[in-house]
């Protein structure tokens, strides 16, 4: 059921537009459908009813000049998403417009569409690519008598399924509060229970406004409260995070992090390089919370390896904002390994919203080397390594490309590092062992009055070894 100009009227700017589209018996179906897909009711807890796997239509809106092969696309990836969140996709609706409508986003005949093809395939829930406001959500749920959400509330969901960590459900929680919030009015939930119910054009019916009013003020403040206890807790378990990089930072090793577009095989080349024995799995955000590896580079370096949060396109912002302690790993690191999906329809768009989160999170400007996987299932990969000078191609799964990897890795890392002379008097045994323990020696000769060494040191160790330094 796709099309792309169906003729739709934009007049619906307000929910009392919907007095005349919505029945008696569509307003006791919206109250009664199984689906519980976008029933956040003020729990963090998974979004989805369990008990059985709902029937989804999926929505597209290709705006403006936009290209409806990219909004193919993107519904692809909306599928994936939500099969992983844990529904089936039965359906899929696409509309191109100038500007989305304000009151249902979809014009007004792409959305009785949109209602004629969920009362055939009797789905449970209607997903959109793109955000809807809290006025269009609720719009469209009178209009259809189910559920409507957006992108974010399915990435919510796998979200909420996959933190482990005290910080990781800690994040997902303050994502799904600040989503939350401007949602709770009507939603007739245990978080917002309102004296009596909505009429049928949107507002509150006689006699209920008082209370029903009172309750949303109290719903929002304990929202508003629990939001800030969660920013204290994180920012506590920053400055832990914080002493915890200073010691790494003590300890000489370099700091690698591994990042890329969900499910390139993060976690799978983490395991290939450390042994970490990371859960990996073909699904999209397998993994939440970051696993930090020591590893040890043909060269003898040793460097502290982390797995990310994979990064997606349309990845919101306040999601973003609530993960930036767990992300600032990044930011932080001496290098970026990040890792593209070589079998991927796109890879460049991929990289490009990658780099777009990278940039948003402080961590634009560090130094990367970008990594094409899965070189044993697409021989695209060394076609995309050919046209990518400083790349390198692997398969993280069957181990082919590793070796250069780490050499590679390696070099980028040394390339950061000055080459300086060394002169160490004879008796200064514990020196030369401190120069070789901070840096690289590339040459050692015995001069006339001592050793005469050339290294690789970083800055930290050219301040700690300058007295020996020659000039």
């Amino acid at each position: 059921m796709i099309g792309d100009e169906t003729p739709d009227t934009d007049g619906l700017e307000v929910e009392d537009d919907f007095a005349d589209l919505i029945e008696a018996e569509e307003a006791a179906q919206a109250e009664s459908h199984r689906g519980a897909f976008g029933d956040f009711g003020g729990s963090t807890d998974a979004l989805i009813d369990r008990t059985f796997r709902e029937k989804i239509i999926i929505v597209g809106v290709t705006l403006g000049a936009g290209d409806v092969e990219q909004t193919e696309f993107d519904l692809d990836e909306l599928a994936l998403l939500v099969d992983t969140a844990g529904a089936d996709v039965v359906g899929r609706i696409i509309q191109r417009r100038h500007a989305p409508n304000p009151a249902t986003y979809l014009g007004k005949g792409k959305a009785d569409e949109l209602k004629d093809l969920s009362h055939a395939l009797d789905c449970d829930t209607v997903v959109f690519d793109d955000d809807l406001s809290p006025a269009q959500q609720r719009n469209l749920e009178k209009l259809l008598g189910r559920t409507a959400l957006d992108r974010t509330a399915v990435i919510l969901d796998i979200f909420a399924q996959n933190a482990s960590s005290v910080e990781g459900k800690a994040q997902v929680e303050l994502a799904q509060l600040r989503y939350l919030k401007p949602r709770i009015r009507g939603k007739g939930s245990g978080l917002s229970q309102q004296a009596g119910g909505m009429s049928a054009g949107g507002g509150a019916r006689v006699g209920s406004r008082g209370p029903g009013e009172t309750q949303l003020e109290t719903d929002r403040r304990r929202i508003t409260r629990r939001i800030h206890k969660l920013e204290s807790d994180l920012r506590l378990m920053a400055s832990h995070q914080d002493t915890q990089h200073k010691q790494r930072t003590r300890s000489r090793a370099g700091q690698v992090a591994i990042v890329g577009y969900t499910n390139a095989g993060k976690s799978t080349l983490l395991n290939q390089l450390s042994g970490a024995g990371v859960l990996v799995e073909d699904k999209l955000f397998a993994t939440l919370d970051p696993t930090t590896r020591r590893l040890q580079l043909p060269g003898g370096e040793a460097v502290l390896l982390t797995d990310t949060v994979g990064f997606i396109r349309k990845l919101p912002h306040h999601l973003v904002e609530s993960f930036k302690s767990t992300l600032r790993v990044a930011s932080q690191a001496d290098l970026l390994v990040h890792v593209i999906d070589g079998s991927a329809p796109d890879p460049q768009a991929h990289i490009d919203a990658v780099h777009d989160v990278l940039a948003e999170i402080g961590a634009g400007e560090v130094p990367e080397l970008l990594c094409f996987n899965k070189a044993d299932s697409t021989p695209e990969v060394k076609r995309l390594v050919d046209r990518t000078p400083g790349s390198v191609g692997i398969s993280a799964s069957t181990g082919e490309g590793i070796e250069h990897l780490l050499l590679t890795i390696g070099d980028r890392l040394r390339s950061t590092t000055d080459v300086v002379e060394l002169r160490i008097p004879f008796d200064r045994g514990d020196i030369l062992a401190e120069v070789h323990r901070e840096g690289e020696v590339l040459t050692e000769t015995v001069g006339e009055a001592g050793m005469e060494l050339t290294a690789r040191l970083d800055e930290a160790a050219s301040a700690k070894l300058a007295e020996w330094i020659a000039s």
